[in-house]
Formats: C-alpha cells, sequence, structure tokens
C-alpha cells in the first residue's frame, strides 16, 4: 500500500493545542453531503477541531467550499467506497483505496486522534483490527453504545452491541473493564455501576459462562474501581440502577435494535393519536413544548455514535442513516474521548487487570 495519501486540495492550518478528527464521507446513506453539514455543527460550536476527511475530491471540495469550512478541513482523496452490503472479508483483501480504509489508516499513522464513520459496521471493524490492531491483552474488541436512561447523565453505556456474537466469561469480565473506563471518560463516572445482562437477577439463572463471568467481575471490582451490581434484566438498561450493561454481541445487537424500533413505534403512535380528532389536534398543540421536550429525550441522534473498545485507536462508528445532526452527534463524543487520552487509559486499565499490580491504573 503506498505511504503518501493522495494530492490534498484543502489544507487545514497547523493546530497543537486542537484536536484532528479523522471522517469518512462517503459510508453513511445520505452521502457526503450530510457528514460535511455535520462537521460544520461540530465546528461552529468548537474551535479546537480540525478534520481529515477522506472521499472522492471532486465532490468533497465543493462541500466543503459551501460549509466555509477550508480553514478546518483536510480532504485526503480516496476513490473507493465501502457499500452498506460489502463483505469485511473482501473489504480487507481489496479495500485499500476506499475512504474507509483511508480514514482509519490516518489514526494509525499518528495524523488523527480519533476516527468517524457512517459505514458498513462489520467492514470498519475488520479494517479497524487489522490496521490498529487489538490492545495488549484483549481477545474480542466490543462495540459499546450509549442508551437513553433515568441515570443523572441521561445515558447508560452498554456493551457488546454486535462486535462479535459469542463472548465467554473472560470476554464479559474484559467488557465490564472496558465499559467501567468508557463511563468514566465518556460519561464523567468516577466510580461507575456495572451489571451482567441475565434472564433474571438471581444467582443461579442463566448459563454456565454467565455465572463464572459474575464471580469474576465481582472479584475484580474493588481492584478495578467500579462497583458491581450483579446481575441484570433487560427491563434495568434503561433504568438508574446501573451505568454500564454487559452482555455477549448477539443480545446487545437484538436489545438495541428493540429500543430503536420501539421508539419509532412510539413516535408515530403519539403522531397518529395526536391526528385522530380536532380535539386531540388542540390537544398537541397545547402540549407542544412538552411533546418536543420528549422527542429531544428519546431523539437516537443525541447518542449516534458505537465505540470500538479494544483497539490501539479510538473508532466511533456512526448510524449510516445519521443526518447532519447524527454526524455532530458522533463527532462530539470522538472529541470528548479524544481530550480524555482515552485509548491510553483503556489500555492501562486492561493491562493493570491483566497484571493484577497493586496502585493507580488508567481510568
Amino acid at each position: 500500500m503506498p505511504t503518501e495519501h493522495a494530492k490534498t486540495s484543502i489544507r487545514a492550518p497547523e493546530t497543537p493545542a486542537g484536536y484532528v478528527v479523522s471522517v469518512d464521507a462517503m459510508g453513511g446513506d445520505s452521502g457526503p453531503s450530510a457528514v460535511v453539514a455535520g462537521l460544520a455543527k461540530s465546528a461552529e460550536k468548537n474551535p479546537d477541531i480540525t478534520f481529515i476527511l477522506h472521499g472522492r475530491e471532486s465532490e468533497l471540495a465543493p462541500l466543503v467550499k459551501k460549509q466555509k469550512l477550508d480553514d478546518r478541513v483536510t480532504i485526503r482523496d480516496a476513490q473507493d467506497v465501502v457499500t452498506m452490503d460489502a463483505k469485511p472479508g473482501h473489504v480487507m483483501r481489496h479495500g485499500k483505496d476506499t475512504s474507509m480504509w483511508s480514514c482509519i489508516e490516518s489514526v494509525r499513522a499518528g495524523d488523527a486522534q480519533v476516527a468517524v464513520s457512517c459505514g458498513n459496521t462489520g467492514a470498519l471493524m475488520a479494517i479497524s483490527m487489522m490496521r490498529l490492531k487489538k490492545l495488549q491483552g484483549v481477545n474480542r474488541p466490543a462495540i459499546a453504545c450509549l442508551w437513553p436512561s433515568r441515570n443523572p447523565s441521561g445515558f447508560n453505556v452498554m456493551l457488546d452491541v454486535g462486535a462479535d456474537i459469542r463472548a465467554d466469561q473472560d470476554d464479559l469480565m474484559q467488557y465490564a473493564l472496558m465499559g467501567a473506563s468508557y463511563a468514566r471518560n465518556g460519561l464523567g463516572l468516577e466510580r461507575p455501576r456495572i451489571g451482567l445482562l441475565n434472564v433474571g437477577t438471581e444467582e443461579h439463572k442463566g448459563r454456565a459462562e454467565l455465572k463464572v463471568a459474575h464471580d469474576l467481575i465481582e472479584r475484580n471490582a474493588v481492584q478495578a474501581d467500579f462497583e458491581f451490581v450483579g446481575f441484570v434484566e433487560g427491563g434495568d438498561i434503561p433504568s438508574d440502577r446501573v451505568d454500564v450493561i454487559v452482555t455477549d454481541g448477539f443480545t446487545g445487537n437484538v436489545a438495541l435494535k428493540t429500543g430503536e424500533g420501539t421508539a419509532d413505534l412510539i413516535r408515530v403512535l403519539l403522531r397518529e393519536a395526536f391526528n385522530h380528532t380536532p380535539m386531540s389536534k388542540l390537544a398537541a398543540l397545547l402540549a407542544l413544548t412538552s411533546l418536543k421536550r420528549l422527542q429531544k429525550r428519546i431523539d437516537p441522534r443525541r447518542v449516534n455514535g458505537g465505540i470500538f473498545l479494544g483497539l490501539n485507536g479510538t473508532v466511533v462508528k456512526s448510524h449510516g442513516s445519521a443526518d447532519a445532526t447524527g454526524v455532530s452527534a458522533a463527532v462530539k463524543l470522538a472529541f470528548t474521548l479524544a481530550q480524555s487520552n482515552f485509548t491510553e487509559r483503556l489500555a492501562a486499565r486492561v493491562a493493570s487487570a491483566e497484571s493484577h499490580a497493586p496502585g493507580e491504573a488508567g481510568r
């Protein structure tokens, strides 16, 4: 693979005190215009962020100019695109000229602190694992997502939500450590509460590996500086009983998709109910402020961005259907983690658990 990037048409100035986010502009359902519009929202809110934007220069340059981002964006030309139906194995063999590959390569080369992509999840994980490699001591990387909850922060963390359908007791233990580190650095929780998802809260319930994982997490809670609340059920995912929910990727992905579908159903049913009669339309008008508050509270765009945990680099996976607001939310999350030196702290946390060394570990 060539070591030099293709010709750059727009060069952002050096920002020693700032943070650079590497962004795949081509992978989302809404196209590069939504991505660039999202970057404009982020740039307006935070002057410390600059971007490396990967994709077809002929398409991106006019969009960047239209959004007046010439001084904040560096374009790296990449002609190929990873489609949503592309097989990860094929992308790993033939994807070196894609915008997604170029995006991850910028983090690997140290040109950017974090990467953001709206593209194919399987392909993004495969490229990230291949180019960034797993952290020492991590067996299976995980995808963590934020879930709306009754906690003061407004969110809980759940992992894994789809990186790998399998997870044994040691993997679940590592997920607990990584989830706790994410909660500290992403949500500002000093001593997060960890729960292990099961079919019931009683200790005798669940598969054998869950019972072993329960004991492993419980034994490591004091050293790793988190509180283990034990088994939790599906109803606890949005509750204020727990901050981090640990599960395997199959269960987590089903829960995530079910939650997103239920939120969409509630919005549709509310719209139908308030449009049913003239009186209900009047009631909707009177309740407009409250309805807007509810809509904002459950808006999935506000929590857009799954984090790939367990790699030598931070990668944020945005929803494929993300609009400008969703892309901006993913960039904000990436920026927050970059500010906290999240990758280094996560590596220290995993290494500490591996060695069982006394003393202060990473966050």
